[in-house]
């Protein structure tokens, strides 16, 4: 057979493809998330002294750092997805600004002193490790929506470093799951943030790395 008549019979099915377009898909997903917290606000998600909680600097540090890290992540997730970019760079800063969160925490809200249920007589007190598993379940949970979004425009892509760009969509999804749940959570003591948030958002992270370079596998 003829060169030229088998390259006509593989193409004859071929449909054309529809280009990627970044800002369609950052505006996919920044409804998606905006889309979530609304449906989670109105289900009466937040904390019943929302008053109280928004007078803490806790409340405006978990917000702030969450927020920043999330948009960043995601700005990076998506942009990775094309083959000629690389999710390596990105995520050395987004690891970078996550110390930075940590830190900031720390010393504004433990090193000023002002940090709420210092007072708790014992570190288990403070931990409350059946609340935290709670927490950290539900901000798993929270993470799911922005996690499947990335994870359908990842597949969509031809993302060439999958390992960094996999971390990078769960850095981003569990930082909105994360950010999501601020407004629900019943404790403003920096430790117990630090520590719940941080296995958390660990373990999206972790599951987002080990699944997802399988199933967006071309």
């Amino acid at each position: 057979m003829p060169i030229d008549v088998l390259i006509d019979r593989l193409a004859t099915d071929l449909a054309p493809v529809r280009p990627r377009d970044v800002r369609r898909e950052g505006l996919i997903l920044a409804a998606v998330c905006l889309a979530e917290l609304v449906l989670f606000l109105q289900m009466s998600g937040m904390r019943p002294d929302m008053g109280h909680g928004m007078q803490q600097p806790s409340f405006w540090w978990r917000l702030g750092c969450l927020g920043l890290i999330a948009l960043l992540a995601g700005t990076a997730a998506l942009l990775s997805f094309a083959p000629e970019k690389s999710a390596t760079r990105p995520l050395a800063w987004l690891l970078g600004l996550v110390v930075v969160s940590l830190a900031a925490g720390w010393l504004v809200l433990v090193g000023l002193g002002s940090g709420p249920g210092s007072h708790a007589t014992t570190l288990t007190a403070r931990l409350d490790w059946r609340q935290g598993l709670q927490c950290a379940y539900r901000m798993v949970l929270l993470a799911v929506p922005p996690l499947v979004a990335l994870g359908l425009l990842m597949r969509r892509g031809a993302a060439t470093e999958r390992a960094a760009t996999s971390w990078s969509v769960g850095i981003a999804s569990a930082a909105w799951g994360a950010f999501v749940f601020v407004f629900a959570c019943p404790s403003d003591d920096p430790l117990y943030i630090a520590v719940w948030y941080s296995v958390g958002c660990g373990l999206v992270c972790v599951i987002t790395r080990l699944l997802l370079p399988r199933l967006t596998r071309w």
